[in-house]
């Protein structure tokens, strides 16, 4: 897992007609569609619109060249914060129903109703698109245009700085937890071994992790002196070049946009009846 973690922007750095559109241009439709999807009224209309919205990513991402094994796997990872969620809607009434209807009763008086299982896949469609627009940005952008990219769209230069320390730390940290991993293995200690008894392998655990968090402290006022030593102070930002959008950056906004928003609009209308 941590191995992982140090070839994460590896698919960033490839080469295809969505990889080369200006960061901007990316960042500004991802958000769109995020925030016109949650718009959307709790209906069933957003089977319609999450339909039309996943298209318009599938569609992205075979233009990128990434495999849909790429994006399952990343998928994966997210999907059991937003899940656990939404699994017990399930179990609630909510206000966006006036009657509900009792499907399933289990044990302990607990009830599963109809209309809360529609509303919880209502959620799961909502969550589903917004998190793949976030792995398409994450998966064909480089760190580093992110947060240049941010910059130029008037993000402040305090948070622009840090995220690009606190992203940049990321790699020392996993760095230290491998080198530990390492450690521990050449002492030929396994934590899942079941030959060792419990209690030792979870006082070694526990002492590793304090041995990291006391490491990465450590570090932390290492790297904060030496960026003092360099000038470091609150005036210090990232400095960011000034850079125009090409004629195919805009044409790429263009059309995404006109999409993100011509659809909630159809939506909202009327026009769109729910599949």
């Amino acid at each position: 897992m941590i191995d992982d973690l140090f070839l994460i922007e590896k698919y960033a750095y490839l080469k295809s007609p969505v990889h080369s559109i200006d960061a901007r241009a990316k960042i500004v439709l991802a958000f769109s569609a995020i925030i016109a999807m949650v718009a959307v009224p709790y209906s069933t209309v957003v089977y319609s619109v999450g339909a039309i919205f996943f298209l318009l990513f599938a569609l992205l991402w075979a233009l990128s060249g990434l495999s849909p094994t790429v994006y399952l796997k990343r998928l994966v990872v997210i999907l059991p914060f937003g899940i656990f969620l939404i699994f017990f809607q399930i179990f609630v009434t909510n206000p966006y129903y006036e009657s509900f209807t009792v499907i399933a009763t289990l044990p302990f008086g607990i009830e599963v109703y109809a209309e809360s299982v529609e509303f919880a896949s209502i959620l799961l469609v909502k969550f589903i698109v917004s998190v793949s627009f976030i792995i398409l940005l994450s998966s064909t952008t480089r760190t580093q245009d992110l947060l240049e990219g941010a910059g130029r769209l008037g993000l402040p230069a305090e948070f622009t700085l840090v995220l690009g320390m606190m992203l940049r730390y990321l790699y020392v940290f996993g760095y230290m937890i491998r080198k530990m991993r390492q450690s521990l293995e050449t002492r030929c200690f396994d934590p899942f071994d079941r030959h060792l008894p419990y209690r030792y392998r979870l006082e070694k655990v526990a002492y590793a992790v304090g041995t990291l968090f006391i490491r990465s402290y450590e570090q932390g006022e290492r790297t904060y002196m030496a960026m003092l030593c360099r000038g470091y102070g609150r005036e210090s930002h990232l400095y960011i070049t000034k850079k125009p959008m090409r004629t195919g950056d805009w044409t790429f906004l263009a059309c995404g946009m006109a999409v993100v928003i011509a659809v909630p609009i159809l939506a909202w209308t009327g026009l769109f009846r729910p599949v």
